[in-house]
């Protein structure tokens, strides 16, 4: 009979603790922000690790990194970025279970909501969202996690 009142007791407070940690979870998290176009062959040796990745989803001839950002995102807090003049990203992690996060992405030229879209990132991979047009080419942002 102990046993089993104590387990009742504990049970709760075994949640709370779990429920608590993960709402002060911080998610590691790589953002690169790169500008793909089919101007010139030049790929920006940071991103070798990301070529073959970018190579067979977008079709463009040259990569250049142009933001490299670790950011340290808790859940339901977004956080702004400025990407380029005008341009803004917003990233909001909306869960973060079996060491996956989901994230909220939203791109703003100005004001207006450009991008809207949901991604998950399990652990150790990249997740790439091709974005806006950006001079003779395109944005992509790679999403990496850090978990």
């Amino acid at each position: 009979m102990n046993k089993t009142i104590l387990f009742i007791i504990l049970l709760p407070i075994f949640f709370l603790g779990f429920s608590s940690q993960e709402a002060c979870a911080q998610i590691p998290t790589r953002l690169r922000v790169i500008e793909a176009s089919n101007v010139g062959r030049t790929i920006d040796p940071s991103l070798k690790e990301l070529h073959g990745q970018l190579s067979s989803l977008f079709k463009y001839t040259s990569y250049r990194l142009l933001r490299d950002e670790r950011l340290h995102l808790s859940l339901n807090q977004t956080t702004t970025l400025p990407v380029h003049p005008g341009r803004s990203i917003e990233i909001t992690p909306l869960k973060f279970q079996a060491n996956t996060a989901e994230l909220r992405v939203k791109i703003k030229r100005e004001k207006t909501e450009i991008l809207d879209t949901q991604v998950r990132l399990p652990p150790g991979r990249t997740v790439l969202i091709g974005g806006p047009r950006h001079g003779e080419g395109v944005v992509i942002l790679a999403f990496s996690s850090l978990f």
